[in-house]
């Protein structure tokens, strides 16, 4: 029996040739709703939450600010690549819907490792809490998605004692990594450095995630068996225990088109980010 071509089911920029074109997209449509929201007065852009250049916040308000909900958004790029600069108009959807949205930035690997990642976004959500007094709920894609997962189903209290338990109560995320430990056979974990008990530690579906939280899954149908089956697995571990949890397959989207609706407050994926959010002010 054929074993999984790992290198061939993980490495999406081969399997979108075209992923440059979008990437230059991205970057033109982002850089305009970044001047529109400051034409507007409602951006705040590169605010420090932490000590590295990189650990930066971009912050977007909805046209009327009423202290609503907040959402943060979590880029991908295998946590090796790409910057938050490039996502700005991501926060246009929940934008629409009355939601402020921060978009994130951390270190890269090699240059740091993938668990210090997940505590500069631990740090980011409690910077937000500290600034805005609103719970968050959180939503990625890629390597942000794996992230967005960790938050929530992070320990709130016993890395930030004075934050709420449910700090991160709901969290979407769209083609996310959630079992690492296929990466450890991939030319990524080059910069990655796993091996397999750090690579099954940083794995979400291997852990709990508290009652009551939510958590909706988003794959592309034109997306990988893996892909799929990592979005699918989660769903169902978290399922099992008192979490609620979806997964959604999104018709004719790849692994980076799958984003491109939440830059529309129209978008049945927005909605969804909608109501997750809308459930945190209850």
């Amino acid at each position: 029996m054929r074993g999984i071509d790992y290198e061939t089911e993980y490495n999406n920029r081969a399997r979108v040739p075209e992923h440059a074109a979008i990437f230059d997209e991205w970057a033109r449509q982002a850089e305009r709703y970044r001047e529109e929201a400051l034409e507007d007065g409602r951006a705040e852009l590169n605010v420090p939450y932490g000590d590295t250049p990189r650990q930066v916040l971009d912050l977007f308000l909805p046209e009327k600010d009423d202290g609503g909900p907040l959402a943060l958004f979590l880029h991908g790029g295998y946590w090796r690549s790409l910057d938050p600069g490039m996502f700005s108009h991501l926060a246009r959807g929940p934008n629409g819907h009355r939601i402020a949205v921060a978009v994130a930035g951390y270190d890269l690997c090699p240059g740091v490792t993938i668990p210090v990642i997940v505590g500069q976004i631990r740090r980011a959500c409690a910077f937000l809490w500290q600034r805005r007094g609103r719970r968050i709920i959180v939503y990625g894609w890629s390597a942000g998605g794996h992230l967005a997962a960790a938050m929530a189903a992070t320990d709130w209290v016993s890395h930030y004692p004075r934050a709420p338990a449910d700090l991160v109560a709901a969290g979407y995320a769209m083609s996310g990594i959630y079992d690492l430990t296929p990466l450890i056979k991939t030319s990524a974990n080059e910069d990655l450095r796993l091996d397999p008990d750090s690579a099954r530690s940083l794995s979400p579906l291997f852990w709990p995630l508290p009652p009551g939280r939510v958590f909706d899954t988003a794959v592309g149908s034109l997306e990988s068996s893996e892909f799929k089956r990592q979005s699918r697995a989660l769903a169902e571990a978290w399922r099992q225990g008192e979490a609620q949890t979806r997964y959604h397959e999104i018709g004719g989207a790849n692994h980076f088109t799958i984003v491109d609706a939440l830059a529309d407050p129209q978008s049945l994926m927005v909605a969804r980010i909608a109501e997750l959010a809308r459930q945190l002010r209850r």
